[in-house]
């Protein structure tokens, strides 16, 4: 099973190394890494080039934010599956791809999930959050769930069908196209219990409280948008995050 793992960067060159390290260390070796570079001046590209190899299809360009750049990735993607590795992320352990395709080929999903840590930007050892998504059901999605955008994989065929993320979105097309792909109940899922991707805080959704306020708002125009709820849903999705800083047993 081929997985296209898409990257959009620009001007990482602090962390993408270690991004880039993390799948290149991947037991399972089919994959390809779709790279859509933001026109980066700080040394990502010079790092970039130096990590590529004949699995890596690399491009910069001029882009209107981190979501156009990833759905110009995913026009690129030619994998049965579709991931996504952040430029301040990185995998959890070196058996994530073999783990989630063989959870595709023993399910027969169109879709795998699991689980995240929010790590600290300075020290990624120290674990600050733990999100833990748990099983799917229409009533939790109703109640503001959703699994972690980063620790979810897709067959393509369900970008193809649903469409990729909605450019008008700027902090939320993630939340949107999770609502838009597991509202219609359409979609055979599996969950993967255990965590997949490690998060440094600090990202395009919670490095501010203005942007913590514009990314509610987001959300809020997201449910609404696809008819899943409203306001109830949006106070149990930021409600469901307390849980997330409690120590894990």
């Amino acid at each position: 099973m081929r997985i296209s793992i898409v990257t959009a960067v620009y001007n990482r060159s602090a962390t993408i190394g270690q991004a880039v390290a993390s799948l290149r260390a991947q037991s399972h070796a089919d994959y390809e890494h779709v790279i859509q570079d933001g026109g980066s001046t700080d040394g990502t590209l010079e790092i970039l080039d130096g990590l590529k190899d004949e699995r890596t299809a690399l491009v910069s360009t001029r882009d209107s934010g981190i979501y156009d750049a990833l759905n110009r990735g995913f026009a690129r993607a030619s994998g049965e599956v579709i991931g996504l590795l952040h430029s301040d992320d990185f995998f959890a352990h070196d058996e994530v791809l073999a783990k989630v395709a063989a959870t595709f080929e023993r399910s027969g999903a169109d879709a795998v999930y699991g689980d995240l840590d929010y790590v600290s930007a300075k020290d990624e050892t120290r674990i600050l959050r733990h999100w833990r998504s748990g099983e799917f059901s229409q009533a939790r999605l109703r109640r503001g769930w959703m699994p972690p955008h980063p620790a979810l994989f897709l067959r393509r065929e369900v970008v193809e069908r649903f469409g990729a993320f909605d450019t008008d979105f700027r902090i939320a097309a993630d939340y949107d196209a999770i609502l838009r792909y597991f509202g219609k109940g359409e979609l055979k899922l599996a969950y993967l219990p255990e965590v997949l991707v490690k998060m440094r805080v600090g990202g395009e959704s919670n490095r501010s409280l203005e942007r913590i306020l514009r990314k509610s708002r987001e959300d809020y125009r997201a449910l609404r948008k696809n008819r899943i709820g409203g306001a109830p849903a949006l106070v149990w999705k930021n409600l469901s995050k307390l849980q997330q800083f409690l120590p894990r047993g």
